[in-house]
Formats: structure tokens, C-alpha cells, sequence
């Protein structure tokens, strides 16, 4: 195995992550959020945050330096359109991952809170969720553009 594919296989191992660690949060908080169960809320979204700073950010700090090992391999400019694209929609994936982050903290807060106090969800709680789920579509939707371009390199 060579060099380059090795540094291929991690950035692709990292894409799969990011991808895959971005939908199984997706799914498992849409699920308990949909239980309308504060304990439940707040044992998934304490998962979630874990998850999310293992997993998601690993994976977010690996991409650029395997991509960029990859561009010094492969000698592939900085000035391909392709690349510039994606660079621009990975910027704007963690201008809506990062308060995400915050907001899923603050999910798992206001749910443990209910359930602790016996209480019913907070209103806050529902409009930190509808915010969080509205991040998530130009956040997921960047990777999976970002995901298209690495493959198809259309321009």
C-alpha cells in the first residue's frame, strides 16, 4: 500500500464519520425528541454530545490534514475549482456544526431539568430544538455536497 492510498483511506474513513456520525445523531435525537420523554431526551442528547466531541470532531480535525497530505501527493492546486468549492462548503458545515454543539448541550440541560424537577419540556427547549434542526440542513447538506465533489470532481 502506498502512502497516498493510505492517506486516501483515512480521508475517506473521515468522511464516512462525519457522515455517518452526523446522521445517527440526526436520527437519534429527532427520535427522542419525538417521545416528548424528558429523561429520554436527556440521557440521548448527553449521548449525543459525547458522541459528537469523540467521534465527529476527530474525524472534522483529520480531514484537512489528510486533505491537504493528499493535495501535496497528488499535486493537485489549490486553485481547482472542485477543491475551492468544497473548502468553502466545509467552512460554512462548521459555521453551523459549532452551534450545534452548544445547542445540543442546552437541549440536554433543559431536558435534565425537567426531568429532575418532574416538570414539563420548557418552551425554551423547543425553540432550541427547532434551531437545531434547522442548522442541521445546511450542515448535513454541505457534507454531502462536499461528498459529491470529492468523488465526481465535475469542474
Amino acid at each position: 500500500m502506498t502512502l497516498y492510498f493510505l492517506i486516501k483511506y483515512l480521508h475517506v474513513l473521515g468522511a464516512i464519520v462525519i457522515l455517518g456520525t452526523g446522521t445517527g445523531i440526526a436520527f437519534f435525537m429527532l427520535m427522542a425528541h419525538l417521545s416528548g420523554e424528558a429523561a429520554f431526551i436527556a440521557r440521548t442528547a448527553g449521548v449525543v454530545v459525547i458522541a459528537d466531541m469523540l467521534f465527529t470532531l476527530s474525524a472534522v480535525l483529520l480531514q484537512p490534514v489528510t486533505g491537504g497530505v493528499l493535495m501535496w501527493l497528488s499535486s493537485t492546486s489549490l486553485s481547482e475549482r472542485w477543491l475551492l468549492t468544497s473548502l468553502a462548503l466545509y467552512a460554512m458545515a462548521g459555521l453551523f456544526w459549532v452551534p450545534v454543539i452548544f445547542m445540543q448541550i442546552e437541549l440536554r440541560d433543559l431536558a435534565r431539568a425537567a426531568d429532575t424537577n418532574s416538570q414539563p419540556l420548557p418552551p425554551r427547549y423547543f425553540i432550541v430544538f427547532r434551531r437545531w434542526f434547522l442548522c442541521g440542513i445546511p450542515g448535513f447538506g454541505s457534507v454531502m455536497a462536499i461528498l459529491w465533489l470529492m468523488v465526481a470532481k465535475p469542474f
